[in-house]
């Protein structure tokens, strides 16, 4: 069974500058995750409470989206 490296030097990444965050695809992702949530609207289903989970689900994670776009374009002035 193998151990966890003692420090982040002693990772192989380190050396690249690789640390396992992918935020250009994670953004995608997310407004992808949007877009399904919406579609899922469109169906067979006869009640509400469904259909306001899911625009309330999706409008969260379009504020988070957005929220992240800005503090991402201005995090040079905070």
């Amino acid at each position: 069974m193998a151990s966890a490296p003692a420090s982040e030097h002693d990772e192989p990444s380190a050396e690249w500058g690789w640390h396992g965050h992918f935020p250009r695809a994670t953004k995608i992702m997310g407004w992808f995750s949007v877009v399904a949530m919406l579609g899922m609207l469109i169906g067979n289903h006869t009640g509400w409470n469904e259909d306001v989970y899911l625009v309330l689900t999706a409008a969260v994670m379009a504020g988070a989206l957005i929220r992240w776009q800005i503090k991402d374009r201005t995090s040079w002035r905070s």
